[in-house]
C-alpha cells in the first residue's frame, strides 16, 4: 500500500472519484449536482484528476445540447482504491 493519495483525498475529489469508481461514465451536470458544487469548482477537480491521469473527460452531445462525460482512468481506480485502503487501515489503526 502506498498510504492516502493527497490528488484524490479532498472531500469533493473524493466522493468524485467514488462515484466514477462505480459507473462507467458520469454526466458532468450530474455530478455537480450530487457534489452540490458549481461548474468551476468541479472543473478545477476533473482537471487535477485528468492532469494526473486519473480521468478523462469527453464532449458530446445529448438530446440536442452538448455535455461532457466522466470517467476514471485504470491509473486512477487503482489510485482511488490504494487510497481507500489506506483510510481504511488510518480507521482500523494498523
Amino acid at each position: 500500500m502506498t498510504g492516502l493519495d493527497p490528488l484524490i483525498h479532498p472531500p469533493a475529489r473524493l466522493r468524485l472519484a467514488a462515484m466514477l469508481a462505480v459507473l462507467n461514465e458520469l454526466e458532468f451536470v450530474k455530478a455537480r449536482e450530487e457534489l452540490q458544487v458549481s461548474d468551476s469548482v468541479l472543473s478545477k477537480h476533473v482537471a487535477a484528476l485528468v492532469e494526473a491521469g486519473y480521468a478523462k473527460s469527453r464532449k458530446s452531445v445529448l438530446s440536442g445540447r452538448r455535455t461532457t462525460w466522466l470517467s476514471l482512468t485504470n491509473e486512477g481506480l487503482a489510485a482511488y482504491r490504494e487510497h481507500i485502503a489506506a483510510l481504511r487501515a488510518v480507521i482500523d489503526g494498523t
